[in-house]
């Protein structure tokens, strides 16, 4: 079982739209596959289809009442699962503070969850809070979203920093496998530069040691699509959605990746995002 956080401190770089799309990508090669929502705003039980608080128990119950995670789990569609969000797992991070070990309850219901799967993608809040810490704790590898913009990198240091206490204090087996970038652009000079400065960043802080030690920025760039904006509307998967369009195609490139085949798509210039404008923050995750 591959346990994958897919986590960013800054909002709207498509953390969201990545967890369910290369989940539904990893679904459709064949692989059982389990998202598990942990950001209260819900925007991944939403894109897939969820209504939050009217689906049954979420996680706000594993975490805060010890709720078994088959008793929350919704199968959304072939060889697809979804452990949902709610609005009150906002208040998690209030009501865990006295609790022992509250950082590990994630990890813990996943050892004893009797199912198995081939991947569990957790899509996270962004933020540091208890919630991401549970993540971290439960999880084997990090997938960090990137917008190529160099603001987008400001906060990647710190990030890194994080993950490196996690993995020294709490979780030995916590690596980063790379940066992936998100709405991006390839006709621009500084998605080119962007590009450049993330190659140089890692050569820069390589060490054996440390969690990033084998990072890598994948191949596969999800450009900017406006097709990839619409599909969370109806609570569908890009795949369901547009199956087609190229933001599909970005999807099963990566998902070919991180199953360490050769990436499928070619980047360049999409007509279709051409008319996109930029993600509704709703559906930007």
């Amino acid at each position: 079982m591959r346990r994958i956080a897919i986590l960013n401190q800054k909002g709207g770089v498509g953390k969201t739209t990545t967890t369910v799309n290369l989940a539904a990508a990893l679904a459709k090669d064949g692989h059982r596959t389990l998202v598990l929502d942990l950001d209260p705003q819900a925007h991944a039980t939403l894109h897939l289809g969820l209504l939050p608080g009217r689906s049954g128990p979420s996680l706000y119950e594993v975490l805060t009442q010890g709720l078994p995670l088959p008793k929350c789990r919704h199968q959304v569609g072939p060889n697809l699962e979804i452990c949902g969000s709610h609005i009150d797992l906002a208040a998690a991070e209030v009501e865990l503070i006295g609790t022992v070990g509250r950082e590990m309850i994630l990890r813990d219901q996943l050892d004893a969850d009797p199912d198995r799967y081939d991947y569990v993608l957790m899509d996270c809040p962004p933020s540091l809070g208890i919630l991401t810490l549970n993540a971290l704790c439960a999880a084997r590898e990090v997938l960090i979203p990137l917008q190529a913009h160099f603001l987008a990198l400001h906060g990647l240091s710190k990030l890194l920093e994080t993950i490196q206490v996690v993995s020294k204090r709490v979780n030995r087996d916590l690596k980063v496998a790379g940066v992936v970038l998100c709405l991006y652009e390839s006709g621009t000079k500084l998605g080119n530069e962007v590009v450049e400065d993330l190659q140089a960043y890692f050569s820069a802080k390589r060490n054996p040691q440390a969690p990033w030690a084998q990072a890598r920025l994948f191949q596969t760039r999800i450009r900017r699509n406006i097709r990839l904006a619409e599909c969370p509307s109806f609570g569908q998967s890009i795949f369901q959605y547009a199956p087609t369009s190229r933001g599909a195609e970005d999807y099963a490139s990566l998902a070919a990746e991180i199953q360490g085949r050769a990436p499928a798509a070619l980047w360049q210039d999409d007509p279709e995002s051409s008319d996109g404008g930029s993600e509704p923050a709703l559906l930007a995750g």
